[in-house]
């Protein structure tokens, strides 16, 4: 009877360390070019959580007659998860003039029919989205996928009436690192 008391503690305590071994060594399987959720695209990718939740919604934005710069996006999506970097760094020289509205479409509610100020109303079925609108709410720019920070630059130059990049300093990109670009520096 004792011999078998202790075979059982001995395969309970084989597999308590089993088990443990396995979580201490297992790594972080989701990377930012694969379509797997592991979180907060912003504050993973971007090195920027205070873009989600938004500060101001797309309405509230439009009627503060503030350019503004609409992403759709889904947190499992690589296209996005690679996108999160542009808009990080749209958000540092445009953040306090522009409003960043980055909304996941998993979070759009069904309707037959979306108003303008309504961020369904923008969505295609294509993520990323990109959808940039001037002071008195017109749309100056729409784009699907992985927008290059110099097109975005372009559309935000012409809103504010900024030199052309030809003509001022030269905007340089940050190298990337895949768990947070905020720390490459």
């Amino acid at each position: 009877m004792r011999a078998c008391w202790n075979w059982r503690r001995w395969l309970s305590v084989f597999c308590v360390a089993i088990a443990l071994w396995s979580i201490a060594v297992t790594p972080a399987w989701a990377k930012i070019d694969d379509d797997k959720y592991d979180g907060n695209i912003f504050a993973l990718y971007a090195g920027n959580g205070s873009l989600v939740p938004p500060k101001v919604d797309l309405k509230r934005s439009l009627e503060a007659e503030r350019p503004t710069l609409l992403v759709l996006y889904l947190d499992d999506s690589s296209d996005c998860k690679g996108f999160t970097t542009t808009v990080s760094q749209l958000q540092a020289y445009y953040g306090r003039v522009a409003n960043f509205v980055p909304v996941n479409v998993d979070s759009i509610a069904m309707k037959e029919e979306f108003d303008r100020s309504d961020p369904g109303y923008y969505y295609d079925g294509f993520v990323p989205k990109t959808v940039v609108f001037d002071d008195s709410g017109e749309v100056r720019f729409q784009g699907r996928g992985q927008v290059a920070f110099e097109t975005l630059d372009d559309v935000f130059r012409e809103i504010f009436d900024l030199l052309p990049r030809s003509e001022s300093l030269e905007l340089k990109r940050r190298p990337l690192n895949e768990v947070n670009t905020e720390l490459t520096e």
